[in-house]
């Protein structure tokens, strides 16, 4: 879901804005993951500059968003979007999620598991900053908006057991996972986000509900948010397990020295 590496590792290098291809057809199963080949063929689409105009930039957008969902091969997610962000996916489609069929379940080693519907996650209390985004690759957007549910309050509220140590989630396009510590999830600045750039936030970047991780690469931000699980020890995500970098801090890890995003 989030290719956020160091130029030295061979991975494909856009972020973790991933693509989603198709709308899903009768509740089929999420798409196979793309294969490194094809994404690595096309990696020269990534110098192209991204639209500044605002007009052009929302055209931009709704045009990517149309084009990726009749795109079987993913290489769409590799075009500049509006705003200057991406489109991508590790999968070949993405299956959508409304206000009415969205659900998100915490579970794991908690005491009071838990299943948030859209609108549980609204009623809660909402908390927005404003920070710049930086991908692992070296783009970033500064001053991104992101309004949400602060993970530690789902998590306070699940009652977390003192075996625990780590977070691990999931996400309904059925191939990404990311982890955080216990100590990482319970920072102020870890959002379930609802919002994005002031707006609720679509499919194409990861609505209705993502993860948003401030101070790291934006990898750890997982894209359609589904499961929240806390676990004895951390998991390696997605992107980890093909060599990335567990503690993803900007500008501390993966070989970068990225200013932080604060």
């Amino acid at each position: 879901m989030n290719p956020e590496h160091p130029e030295a590792r061979e991975a494909p290098t856009e972020h973790h804005e991933h693509h989603e291809d198709q709308e899903d057809r009768g509740g089929r199963e999420p798409g196979r993951p793309i294969g490194r080949r094809i994404l690595l063929g096309t990696l020269g689409l990534g110098a192209l500059g991204v639209v500044s105009a605002p007009v052009l930039q929302r055209g931009m957008e709704a045009f990517l968003g149309e084009a990726a969902q009749k795109d079987p091969t993913g290489l769409t997610g590799l075009l500049p979007n509006g705003g200057g962000f991406r489109y991508y996916s590790v999968t070949a489609s993405v299956p959508r999620r409304s206000a009415a069929n969205y659900r998100l379940t915490v579970g794991g080693l908690v005491d009071k598991p838990a299943t948030y519907t859209l609108a549980d996650l609204r009623a809660l209390p909402q908390t927005r900053m404003v920070k710049d985004v930086q991908c692992v690759t070296g783009w970033r957007v500064p001053d991104t908006p992101f309004e949400g549910v602060r993970l530690s309050v789902l998590l306070d509220a699940a009652r977390v057991r003192s075996s625990a140590t780590a977070v691990r989630f999931t996400c309904f396009d059925g191939a990404y996972s990311e982890s955080l510590t216990l100590e990482q999830a319970r920072r102020a600045d870890v959002l379930v986000a609802l919002r994005m750039q002031d707006k609720d936030l679509g499919h194409n970047h990861g609505g209705p509900v993502r993860l948003y991780v401030a101070p790291m690469y934006f990898y750890k931000s997982a894209k359609w948010l589904s499961g929240i699980e806390v676990t004895e020890e951390v998991e390696p995500g997605y992107w980890e397990e093909r060599g990335y970098d567990i503690d993803a801090w900007v500008g501390r890890s993966n070989g970068r020295d990225d200013e932080p995003t604060t």
